[in-house]
């Protein structure tokens, strides 16, 4: 060992022991000293992050559920990242509209049937009065000049029948025209004449006017009337489609001694005609014992239809 090395050690040995060591439960208490102060700091460090964590949750999604606050303007929002694409799913089969009935048709009136009011919807009211335009005026071939207004019966007698109807009546009005056919050159007497009347009964009862005229036609199906002495024989026909329903009958009788070619007839036509409420007669009365024409007779029931459809409508 060299002479260096040997002062060294002689040097740290005398330090050495002009010191006191430190005693083992000094050791011990400076130890958990240092511990617990590590363990503080570590437990603050910790509340701190959780708290921090906790206030920016707050500001993110607010308590009472509204929107989350935007960034400020002059700080950069997040930077968007791509979204991850979720695995689509079916869409739900659609379920087929309920298939909706068809609608029925619209009905259609029956001759000799009445008329009611489709279900849910207000009837149509009845008139109660009668105008001038509820006539008809007669085709420009037909035209006469000669019409008056004025009271009359509104059928002929039938074995002496009263309707009982009749006292359903609201108002009835009536005229009496002459006409002539479109081949009769002018100047010429007329070819026929009309009784023309209308009625309009109270709700229901048309039909009841209509029903009894019928049953009173077969109820007389010959007669002698007192102002001719002839016997007049009626009979129901076929009337066609006039209106809601109606009914057309003839009357026939012997022409008068001189009148007429021997064996002919004279031939009065009646037709009735119902058009809701509404009740109108055509009762062709002839001119001069002439017998009438069921063409023309038709022509003019079908004008009669047309001017109080104008009317009701």
């Amino acid at each position: 060992m060299s002479v260096e090395l040997s002062d060294l050690y002689r040097s740290l040995s005398t330090v050495a022991d002009g010191h006191e060591l430190t005693r083992p439960e000094s050791l011990r208490r400076f130890a958990d000293r240092r511990a617990r102060a590590r363990i503080a700091g570590s437990t603050l460090a910790v509340a701190l992050l959780v708290g921090g964590v906790a206030v920016g949750a707050r500001l993110a999604y607010p308590a009472d559920g509204a929107a989350p606050l935007p960034p400020p303007a002059d700080t950069a929002g997040p930077v968007p990242t791509a979204a991850t694409p979720r695995p689509s799913t079916p869409p739900a089969p659609s379920t087929p509209p309920a298939s909706t009935p068809p609608s029925p048709p619209p009905s259609r009136t029956t001759p000799g049937t009445s008329s009611q009011p489709a279900t849910g919807t207000a009837a149509p009211r009845s008139p109660t009065a009668i105008p001038d335009r509820a006539f008809f005026v007669l085709a420009a071939a037909n035209r006469t000049g000669m019409e008056s207004r004025g009271d009359g019966p509104a059928l002929p007698v039938l074995c002496g029948t009263r309707l009982a109807s009749d006292s359903a009546m609201v108002q009835r009005r009536g005229r009496y025209l002459a006409y002539k056919l479109a081949q009769t050159p002018t100047g010429n007497v007329p070819d026929g004449s009309y009784r023309h009347t209308i009625t309009i009964y109270r709700a229901g009862r048309a039909n009841d006017a209509v029903r009894e005229l019928r049953r009173a036609v077969r109820d007389c199906p010959d007669q002698r009337l007192p102002d001719d002495g002839r016997t007049w024989r009626q009979r129901l026909l076929t009337s066609g489609t006039y209106g809601d329903e109606s009914v057309l009958f003839e009357m026939r009788a012997p022409m008068p001694d001189g009148m007429g070619e021997p064996g002919t007839e004279e031939v009065r036509l009646v037709r009735a005609i119902r058009l809701g409420d509404v009740v109108t007669v055509l009762w062709e009365q002839g001119w001069e014992h002439t017998a009438a024409e069921r063409s023309q007779v038709d022509a003019d029931s079908r004008r009669a239809v047309a001017a109080i459809e104008d009317w009701l409508n």
